[in-house]
């Protein structure tokens, strides 16, 4: 499972009558698109996914077993997306995207607030960085009761978009590559409307992760916390675990996605050196 769910039933639950027939159709690299396949199921809608080639297998097999049509377009999200934009024009299709969307966007920012129920003196807190949905929803939720908590994003060395875009000061395009950190991969809209300006207002410090670092987290979670997190959930503790973010007080670290490959995951919990770009 992975925090998507709840953003996307939020957007579901919200749709207006009128356009619940039309069902609904996102982009995604496998988690958002098995959230709302699920929450389409739910609610009795039709769902179309369209994901790129890079999206793992055990991932499109997931979103396939949920009822919703799989739609596999070229190499990028970029691909993917031109697809959805296709549907929504010519079939009418309601597109519900991953992360820049307000209701997608309140949805994950209840994480933060069940954070602060949980740990209400916690004060730094490491999130995933992708297209910014969770860290810009949790990041409002923290900040909007907690103006002194840090907010730090992690993301992979490989294709971080958001990164990229920032250090810019505007949304890019960035090359798709292959990664530990899959989840994490795609860029985040050249006309992103919420999350760039988001996460370039409310989050505090970026954070890059290499291979080996996210490979080191999903090890750690596993023989030292006995969860199975995959590795875009796992980029928190990589952090951690390399010194790339040197803990200020109580730090909490955002664990969620375990939508792994089984396969992989041995592999990476029995020590070997795996490069995905490598196969």
């Amino acid at each position: 499972g992975s925090f998507k769910l709840r953003g996307a039933t939020n957007a579901v639950r919200s749709l207006p009558s009128a356009d619940r027939a039309k069902g609904v159709v996102a982009a995604s690299t496998g988690n958002h698109g098995r959230a709302l396949a699920h929450a389409a199921r739910e609610a009795g809608l039709p769902a179309v996914i369209c994901m790129s080639s890079l999206v793992p297998a055990n991932k499109v097999e997931a979103i396939r077993a949920l009822g919703a049509e799989i739609r596999i377009v070229g190499r990028s999200q970029d691909d993917a997306q031109e697809e959805v934009d296709r549907l929504v024009a010519e079939a009418g299709m309601v597109m519900l995207p991953p992360f820049d969307h307000a209701d997608i966007i309140a949805g994950q920012g209840t994480l933060g607030l069940e954070l602060l129920e949980q740990v209400p003196d916690v004060e730094t807190v490491l999130v995933q960085l992708s297209g910014g949905g969770l860290i810009a929803g949790v990041a409002a939720a923290l900040k909007g009761m907690r103006p002194d908590i840090r907010v730090i994003g992690i993301s992979m060395e490989r294709g971080a978009a958001m990164q990229a875009s920032l250090v810019a000061g505007r949304p890019v395009e960035v090359e798709e590559l292959p990664t530990l950190a899959d989840s994490l991969g795609g860029g985040i809209g050249l006309k992103n409307r919420h999350t760039f300006a988001m996460v370039r207002d409310l989050v505090d410090e970026v954070v890059l992760l290499t291979e080996a670092e996210i490979a080191e987290g999903v090890r750690h979670a596993y023989w030292q916390e006995r969860q199975i997190v995959e590795g875009a959930g796992a980029v928190g503790i990589g952090a951690l675990l390399a010194g790339k973010v040197r803990p200020s007080g109580k730090t909490a670290v955002l664990l969620s996605g375990g939508n792994i490959d089984m396969g992989l995951h041995h592999r990476l919990v029995s020590g070997e050196d795996v490069d995905v770009a490598k196969g």
